[in-house]
């Protein structure tokens, strides 16, 4: 996105995605632009819950779908030749499921007829050199190509440049190695790609940093606060050539039970959490939803059955609103709440009429 296509943007209201995909994608959009406009070494935050309030899950497990397609989109859209390596990695699957279906047609009988010599006695099969053998070979390379979907097992699957996500303890990033099929031969089994390496907030940081280019802190939390810091000035002081961005995601690192809201927690929020850019935000909400895509206004949506999308826009603001103006948005649209004009904090031009008012009073 260039300079006077955010301009443009500016203002704007936020649309809601049309699916979790949809969601990743734009934040990936987003935070992509962002990038290129702020320079090397820049950080922001991307916010997604979609648990309405539900506590049987931690944030961490709500929004890992999200995150996996998160990472994934904005390494493709960052990460130089990655897009390029996939696309000729699904051409190569492309063709050889083109090829054995050729294969398989003209030669099925045959193929057919060895397959079962070979599978009642392997150590008889078609004499080698001879046509039979070197349908069987072709049809086992074939199929090789699509078993490691297009990547040539031999070779590593990635040399450029790495991305790494910090989760907020050893457990959740072994979790993630094995669930999100890191390291995988085959990429279409794996929900990343090769790029991406995982680590912990915790322990002793012995892994090699040096070609990493994108950070993301996934659901850091207030006890990892202080690792948490070291871990990105690290990244920004010994990195800073090659890093572009440290995202941080879901971050709840101020906590009463932990930092307090007192001098502690103030001091950490204004270093690090204040001057985060919020690049994409979605909370869904009981009636509606409250979304932002940078640099877009931020919006509440209240569900409509009447609307062809099944939400309807009721406020356009400026800044995020807190959790109880967010309520009197849904009280004052709905007619439980008189008077919108008397409301504190609705925007920049509210804001400024109550300010006026203010002074005259004087």
């Amino acid at each position: 996105m260039s300079a006077s296509s955010i301009d443009a943007e500016i203002g704007q209201p936020t649309e809601l995605p049309d699916s979790l995909d949809d969601a990743a994608q734009i934040a990936a959009e987003s935070c992509a632009s962002f990038a290129a406009q702020s320079g090397p070494a820049s950080r922001c935050r991307v916010d997604f819950d979609t648990s309405i309030g539900d506590e049987t899950y931690t944030t961490l497990k709500s929004s890992t779908e999200f995150m996996h397609k998160f990472v994934s989109a904005l390494c493709y859209a960052t990460v130089p030749g990655l897009m390029d390596m996939r696309q000729k990695e699904m051409m190569a699957i492309a063709t050889a499921k083109a090829e054995l279906q050729a294969l398989i047609a003209a030669n099925g009988a045959l193929l057919a007829d060895e397959e079962e010599s070979g599978g009642a006695d392997e150590e008889e099969g078609p004499e080698e050199g001879s046509p039979e053998a070197e349908l069987m070979a072709k049809k086992k390379e074939l199929m090789q190509i699509i078993a490691t979907g297009g990547r040539d097992p031999s070779n590593p699957a990635w040399t450029g440049p790495k991305v790494r996500v910090y989760f907020p303890d050893e457990g959740n990033a072994a979790l993630a190695r094995r669930d999100w099929g890191l390291g995988d031969p085959n990429p279409d089994k794996a929900l990343v790609p090769p790029c991406v390496e995982f680590s912990s907030c915790g322990g002793v940081q012995m892994q090699d940093i040096s070609d990493d280019m994108l950070v993301f802190f996934f659901c850091p939390r207030a006890s990892e606060a202080e690792s948490v810091e070291e871990i990105l000035y690290k990244h920004e002081a010994e990195n800073a050539d090659k890093l572009l961005l440290s995202v941080f995601v879901n971050p709840l690192l101020v906590d009463m039970g932990v930092t307090g809201f007192g001098m502690a927690g103030r001091m950490l929020r204004e270093r690090l959490i204040d001057p985060l850019q919020p690049m994409y935000y979605l909370r869904t909400l009981q009636w509606g939803a409250l979304t932002r895509v940078w640099p877009r206004q931020f919006t509440v949506w209240q569900e409509d059955e009447n609307e062809s999308d099944g939400y309807r826009l009721i406020k356009s603001m400026d800044r995020l609103p807190s959790n109880p103006e967010v309520e009197d948005i849904y009280d004052i649209e709905n007619g439980m709440m008189n008077d919108p004009e008397k409301q504190k904090g609705f925007g920049l031009l509210n804001s400024l009429g109550d300010f006026v008012n203010g002074m005259t009073r004087l």
